[in-house]
């Protein structure tokens, strides 16, 4: 029976449902189908990168700074501190980077299924 929890390695419960609120913002639907695909530390630089490549289909060459800028603010100080207190990356901000724990790999079933049918997302998502 489906208790609508993924449990964590911590013993702790991430709902469902805070898995589908943390989804709700492309910027971490593509930061998190990134981590997915990578399964390796990542750079904030990498995923504004991503996130430019995903969400404007701009090369970077083409895209005005201040937006760069804007992705690269929203990305440090909204959701990636929305993920680490998630418990789903690690964030260092002083060194800008990224990890994804080990409750990140216990939820991956629940966001793969929720990555899978974004239409915007093209899969697998790759730097």
């Amino acid at each position: 029976m489906s208790t609508g929890c993924i449990e964590l390695m911590t013993g702790n419960a991430l709902p469902d449902d805070s898995i589908l609120s943390l989804c709700q913002d492309k910027h971490r639907r593509i930061v998190l189908a990134m981590i997915a695909h990578e399964k390796r530390s990542l750079t904030l630089n990498d995923l504004t990168k991503t996130v430019l490549k995903y969400n404007h289909h701009t090369p970077i060459t083409e895209v005005p700074e201040d937006v760069l800028v804007e992705i690269r603010r929203s990305l440090y100080h909204i959701h990636l501190p929305k993920l680490s207190a998630a418990g789903l990356i690690t964030y260092d901000q002083e060194r800008q980077f990224v990890e994804p724990t080990e409750q990140f790999d216990q939820v991956q079933p629940t966001l793969s299924k929720i990555l899978d049918v974004d239409p915007e997302l093209e899969t697998p998502i790759k730097l």
